[in-house]
C-alpha cells in the first residue's frame, strides 16, 4: 500500500503567528519528506499546524513534530496543533514523555551556604534516623513486657523457627571464622613474641582478644550480615505484597507476630553463638601454637587457666545482648521501611547490613572504653 505524499501549504502568516497545513502519511516512509518540509520554517514565530488532513501518523512521524517543538521552544516560540484527533494527540504526548532529556549542567562550586545548608539537612536526617530506630525498641519492650502479661499472644513457634535460622544454621559458619582467627592470632603472636623470647605469651594474647573482643565482635558482625539482610528481606517482601496490611485488617499486631519473635530469637542465640566462638577460637589458637611454637595442648590449657581471668569472657558476653537487639531493631525497621518495588527492598536490606555492622562496631568502641574507664 503506497503512503499518501506529504504535503505542508501555508494558510496564513503574520509578524507573531503562521498558520500551516499538514497533510499525508506522517509515518517511518515518509520520515525524510516530512524533515525536508519541517526544516526550513522559520523559528521567528509561533506556529500552528492543523493537522486534520494527515491520514497516518506513527511514532517516526510524532518524533519530527516534536523535534520542529523542541527547536522552536529553543527560539521561546510554539508550536500548536489544530485538528488533532485523539488517537494524534495522545500519540504525540506518549513520544514526548519518551523524549530524552539533555544531559544536565555540571553541578556549580557549593558555597559556604550550601555546605552548611547539606550539612544541616544530613544531622537532621540523622537523627531522625536514630530517633526512629529508638522508637522502633521502644516498640519492641513495650510489646515483649505485654507478652508477658499475655502469655496467649506470645508466638512461641515462631521463635523456635527464628532461633534455629539465626542460632543453629550459623554454627558451621560461626565456628569457622573463630576457628580461623584463633589460627591467625596466634601465627601472628608467635611471629612477634619469638624476637623477645616471650612465645609462652601467646597463650595469653589469645585468650584476652579471643574472649574480650574477636570472638562476640566477628560473631556480632556475622550475624549482622546474615540476619539483618534476612530480617529486612522477609519483612519487605511481606510489605511489598501487602501481607502486613492485611495483617492489620484482621487485627493482627505485626510487631508481636513479626518483630517480638526474631529480636528475641537473637537475643537468645547470640550469647550462645559468642560462646561457641571463643570455644573455637581458643581451639583454633592452641592447635596453631602447638604446631609453630611446640606448646603442648596440656601446657596450653595450664597456661589458660592460671594467666587467664574469667572477667575477659564475662565482658565479652556481656556485650552480646546489645550486640543481639541492635541488629534486630536495625533489620526490622528497615524491612518497614520497604516501598512497592523492587528496587526499595535492595536498597533497605543493603543498608541495613550496613548499619547494623557500623552500629555494632560503635557498641563494642564504647564498651571498650567503659569497661577500660572501670578498669575491668
Amino acid at each position: 500500500m503506497t503512503e499518501p505524499a506529504i504535503s505542508l501549504t501555508e494558510l496564513s502568516a503574520t509578524d507573531t503567528l503562521l498558520t500551516l497545513r499538514l497533510r499525508g502519511a506522517c509515518t517511518v516512509v515518509r520520515l525524510e519528506a516530512l524533515q525536508k518540509a519541517l526544516e526550513p520554517l522559520p523559528k521567528d514565530r509561533d506556529i500552528v499546524l492543523e493537522v486534520s488532513g494527515v491520514e497516518r501518523l506513527d511514532t517516526a512521524g510524532a518524533w519530527a513534530l516534536i523535534n520542529l517543538a523542541k527547536r522552536l521552544e529553543k527560539a521561546d516560540k510554539s508550536l500548536r496543533f489544530e485538528g488533532a484527533s485523539e488517537n494524534f494527540q495522545s500519540l504525540i504526548e506518549t513520544v514526548e514523555n519518551a523524549y530524552p532529556e539533555p544531559d544536565a549542567e555540571p553541578e556549580h562550586a557549593l558555597t559556604i551556604t550550601d555546605r552548611l545548608d547539606l550539612l544541616g539537612r544530613k544531622t537532621v536526617a540523622g537523627w531522625t534516623f536514630l530517633s526512629e530506630l529508638m522508637a522502633f525498641l521502644g516498640l519492641f519492650l513495650a510489646r515483649l513486657f505485654r507478652s508477658i502479661l499475655r502469655p496467649s499472644e506470645f508466638r512461641l513457634t515462631a521463635l523456635v523457627h527464628h532461633c534455629e535460622a539465626v542460632g543453629v544454621q550459623a554454627v558451621p559458619i560461626v565456628s569457622l571464622m573463630a576457628f580461623l582467627i584463633g589460627v591467625v592470632l596466634a601465627f601472628q603472636g608467635s611471629t612477634q613474641l619469638q624476637q623477645f623470647g616471650a612465645e609462652v605469651f601467646v597463650v595469653d594474647l589469645i585468650a584476652i582478644s579471643i574472649l574480650r573482643e574477636l570472638g562476640i565482635l566477628l560473631t556480632a558482625i556475622i550475624v549482622a550480615g546474615r540476619t539483618a539482610s534476612a530480617f529486612t528481606a522477609a519483612i519487605g517482601s511481606m510489605k511489598m505484597r501487602e501481607e502486613i496490611d492485611a495483617m492489620e485488617t484482621l487485627s493482627l499486631d505485626p510487631a508481636m507476630m513479626l518483630f517480638v519473635p526474631r529480636i528475641l530469637a537473637l537475643l537468645l542465640m547470640l550469647p550462645i553463638l559468642g560462646l561457641i566462638a571463643d570455644v573455637m577460637g581458643l581451639l583454633g589458637g592452641a592447635l596453631m601454637a602447638w604446631a609453630d611454637l611446640g606448646i603442648s595442648p596440656a601446657m596450653f590449657m595450664t597456661r589458660l587457666v592460671e594467666g587467664t581471668d574469667v572477667k575477659h569472657a564475662i565482658v565479652g558476653l556481656i556485650k552480646a545482648p546489645f550486640f543481639a537487639v541492635t541488629i534486630g531493631v536495625v533489620g526490622c525497621h528497615a524491612g518497614m521501611k520497604v516501598k512497592s518495588n523492587a528496587e526499595s527492598l535492595g536498597r533497605q536490606t543493603s543498608a541495613a547490613v550496613v548499619t547494623a555492622i557500623f552500629a555494632v562496631i560503635v557498641i563494642d568502641a564504647m564498651f571498650s572504653i567503659f569497661f577500660a574507664e572501670m578498669g575491668y
